[in-house]
């Protein structure tokens, strides 16, 4: 059967009267995919960063969909470079549109050479550069249902891209086998239907090449898996949480593989209880932790503070997203510092550390286990959508440098040969030793009140002054076990960048952006966000003319955290802002750093 094809253009065709021109090499592409929800987007872009990842490049994915099962508009990305990347690629190689607000929402990011592949079944474009085929007819009528048109869309890229035909199909066999031999027969089809459409258009095949790369050693994650993982290897027992976007997927995760090393997943009622569940659980001596976003951890703010005063280590991993309120719960923003930096009535200390890639995620969700039981205080893992969800090549994780440090956990003998248990002792570092409940001879009473060293309530002025002292002082002794900053580009460059999180792979790439053109510049890639890490931010900020602080909110957050506590340097910050619910790309750093020079 030959397909209809709305329009193509031999951009690719001939250099001269009867002379083929060689495919256009993409060692840097980009394919955006849009179309209404339950069009199938995402598995299209999950077939093609699959695709990218055998031919041994590094890939970056990004999705844009709405908090809803079906309908409105959604979007993804996916790209795939010969160099390592973390951020979306400024411009689209190529469009796949199954609607027409696809093509109208794509086409003005698409590149003087890109194409346009869309499903004309029910509209058709007058755009160069473009093919369309009627994906959802021609599987309808073989398979009985128009779903695997997204299948059959990615047999007609391959062809379009000059993909190796097995390498392809391996795709699609990978993907759909779990499913059951019907599910995989039906998309081998509609994957033979696609590619034979394109190929029989014309201008379509093997418009593009596809160069291979050396990433054949890393693996294809998210920052979620990599927080769930980093939970089971770092001795985590203990999860209870409620589903929110875009948190979700660690509680998913952990329902996988936790019962597996003899733990816990408890599905709570609602934030409330997820909080409280693992308060208990810690208090028992199991390594907890929950994970939310901004209204979840409004509603764990009150539970945040008890184990705070109560000394009771909790790890909340917020998976920030658009706000207030509801807010926009499926696009990128990173709001909650301020209310994460001041967490809740009164006063306690509070430990925040920020990864900004899945290896992060995972070395830092178990070093946020060890400081919350060295230290005995709350440890908030601060991401954001874009890192949570967003997924990445990346270097497989370490195990070999796992430590699990429990604190001043007191064994049955050492207990028994106290002369007397309190477990709100003074010490010298302001952290006592504890035993769990049931240890033999040990009593203690645990209190969110303020209370004295044996746990009895008390309104003690000389008690509170030193059980304030106690807790708070925990912040200045901390300071040199907190994860350290990372530093980019040559020390002598007097423009520097400062962020966290998901913001750390559109900086890198602004920073190689304007090395090419003769710009040099530094990066502070802060780890530990509070308490502000003074120490290392103070030598970085004398050491540049101009700090920009890239972030993705309105008030500039975390620049005015560091406003506040190096005062001194007032005049070097430049705040750097997006707050549109979409992540940065390396092109928006630079115009605003070329705007405010």
């Amino acid at each position: 059967m030959t397909t209809p094809a709305s329009r193509t253009v031999p951009l690719a065709e001939t250099t001269g009267p009867g002379e083929p021109r060689p495919p256009i090499e993409l060692a840097d592409l980009s394919v955006m995919i849009g179309g209404q929800g339950g069009d199938g987007t995402l598995t299209v872009s999950d077939l093609l960063g699959r695709y990218f990842v055998k031919r041994g490049l590094y890939v970056y994915t990004s999705r844009n969909v709405l908090s809803r099962i079906r309908g409105g508009h959604a979007d993804a990305s996916v790209r795939g470079s010969r160099e390592p990347i973390a951020a979306v690629k400024p411009e689209v190689d190529v469009l796949i549109a199954f609607d027409n607000e696809a093509v109208e929402m794509g086409k003005a990011e698409l590149a003087d050479h890109g194409f346009v592949i869309y499903d004309s079944t029910g509209f058709h474009i007058d755009l160069p550069n473009s093919a369309g085929f009627p994906f959802a007819t021609l599987v309808g009528g073989p398979l009985g249902q128009p779903i695997f048109k997204n299948t059959a869309a990615y047999g007609a890229a391959s062809v379009l891209l000059g993909f190796d035909v097995d390498a392809t199909r391996a795709v699609i066999q990978d993907r759909f086998q779990r499913r059951g031999g019907e599910a995989l027969e039906k998309n081998l089809k509609a994957l033979e239907i696609g590619r034979k459409a394109a190929l029989d258009a014309t201008g379509v095949a093997n418009r593009y090449t596809i160069p291979t790369g050396d990433a054949h050693d890393q693996i294809l994650t998210t920052g979620n898996q990599a927080v769930a993982l980093g939970f089971v290897v770092g001795g985590g027992r203990f999860f209870a949480g409620y589903p929110i976007t875009p948190a979700t997927e660690v509680m998913e995760y952990l329902q996988r593989y936790l019962p597996a090393y003899g733990g816990v997943v408890r599905q709570a009622e609602d934030e409330l209880a997820a909080i409280n569940m693992i308060i208990g659980a810690a208090y028992t001596g199991a390594r907890v932790m929950t994970s939310t976003s901004g209204p979840g951890l409004s509603l764990m703010t009150e539970g945040i503070g008890h184990a705070a005063t109560a000394e009771i280590p909790v790890v909340v991993a917020d998976c920030q997203r658009v706000g207030p309120s509801t807010g926009q719960p499926t696009r990128n923003e990173q709001s909650d510092l301020s209310h994460l930096a001041n967490l809740g009535h009164g006063e306690y200390p509070r430990f925040i550390v920020s990864p900004s890639t899945p290896v992060d995620c995972f070395d830092l969700t178990i070093e946020a286990l060890n400081l919350a039981e060295r230290w005995r205080v709350p440890v908030i893992l601060l991401l954001d959508q874009a890192l949570c969800q967003n997924t990445v090549t990346s270097p497989r994780f370490e195990l070999s440098h796992v430590r699990i440090d429990r604190g001043k956990r007191l064994t049955a003998e050492a207990a028994a040969a106290l002369q007397q248990y309190k477990y709100y002792e003074f010490t010298d570092d302001g952290v006592s030793a504890v035993a769990p409940p049931g240890t033999p001879g040990v009593w203690a009473e645990v209190t969110g009140n303020e209370h004295d060293e044996w746990g009895h309530v008390s309104v003690n002025p000389v008690n509170r002054v030193r059980q304030m002292r106690k807790r708070m002082e925990k912040m200045v002794r901390v300071r040199d076990e907190l994860p350290s900053a990372r530093l980019y580009g040559p020390a002598s460059a007097k423009v520097g960048f400062i962020g966290y999180g998901g913001t750390s792979g559109p900086i890198t790439e602004a920073m190689h952006l304007l090395e090419a053109r003769g710009v040099a510049t530094r990066y502070f890639q802060a780890r530990t966000v509070y308490p502000v890490p003074v120490h290392e931010l103070d030598p970085f900020l004398k050491g540049v003319d101009v700090a920009y602080v890239v972030e993705h909110n309105y008030t500039g957050q975390f620049a005015r955290l560091i406003r506040e506590h190096l005062p001194w340097h007032h005049e070097k910050l430049r705040s750097i802002l997006k707050y549109d619910g979409y992540s940065f790309r390396a092109p928006q750093i630079i115009a605003d750093v070329k705007e405010a020079a």
